[in-house]
């Protein structure tokens, strides 16, 4: 079931989603040749306690992982797509590192996601990076009352396509509000017209993913979380929490 929110709840979803971006923020400028991952998680559960918000990351159990989340960050490095439980691995010159974010605040999520170059960017990497903020934006401007699911999943699955970039079947974005994961689910690829009609009160998180190789293929780490390219190559994740109004989409979660 969809949940409308009101003015107010999404008011309310603002703050968090400023909690997210504050914290992102902090962590791209943190993230550096010789940071380890641990650290980057660390810094984002100071500044959670310092904001006065939870995560609804920690501990966070999908009927697809064999155990908990362990940290409040997710961070994918390389061909790493999603779900990436930070280590103590430290960053090195040229890495391509995805921050994945949520805070929750007063009873109510934000989530939002960036990719981002450790050190000297290679173009390669530059570009599927700006491929994917290119999708975010176009399925930004897609979410709009009396459009459909399936036009936001055309417009960003056009971008990355004609890019000629991989998308992983079955992982993408979603409804947020007084939990991280609510109906609908909102598909990186799709026919226009088709799917549930968007309405104004309607929150979705929406999370174009990106794969460099061309190919679809992924498969599950060790973890059971880690999600990783079958070709070996690079993946890029961006994010934005946005609510559906009568005056157009609002980004809760603009950096």
């Amino acid at each position: 079931m969809v949940e409308l929110k009101t003015d107010t709840s999404i008011d309310a979803m603002h703050k968090a989603g400023q909690v997210v971006a504050r914290v992102l923020t902090a962590l791209s400028k943190a993230a550096d040749v010789g940071v380890c991952l641990l650290e980057l998680d660390a810094l984002a559960r100071d500044m959670l306690r310092e904001e006065g918000a939870a995560s609804p990351f920690l501990g966070y159990r999908p009927s697809f992982a064999p155990t908990p989340f362990p940290a409040v960050l997710i961070t994918s490095v390389n061909d790493v797509i999603v779900h990436g439980i930070p280590t103590r691995y430290r960053l090195r010159d040229g890495d391509l590192l995805s921050l994945d974010f949520g805070a929750e605040l007063n009873g109510w999520v934000g989530d939002s996601a960036l990719s981002m170059i450790v050190g000297r960017p290679r173009p390669a990497d530059v570009r599927l990076i700006e491929t994917a903020e290119r999708a975010l934006a176009a399925g930004i401007e897609a979410a709009v009352v009396g459009n459909r699911i399936g036009d936001i999943a055309h417009a960003v699955g056009t971008v990355c396509r004609e890019a000629g970039y991989g998308i992983p079947d079955g992982f993408g974005g979603h409804g947020v509000g007084r939990r991280m994961h609510e109906d609908p689910s909102v598909p990186n690829e799709g026919r226009p017209g088709r799917g549930m009609r968007l309405r104004a009160g309607m929150v979705l998180a929406i999370e174009p993913m990106v794969i460099a190789g061309g190919t679809d293929g992924y498969h599950a780490a060790g973890d059971g979380w880690t999600l990783r390219t079958n070709d070996g190559s690079r993946a890029a994740h961006v994010e934005h929490t946005v609510a559906i109004t009568e005056a157009g989409p609002r980004i809760l979660t603009q950096r």
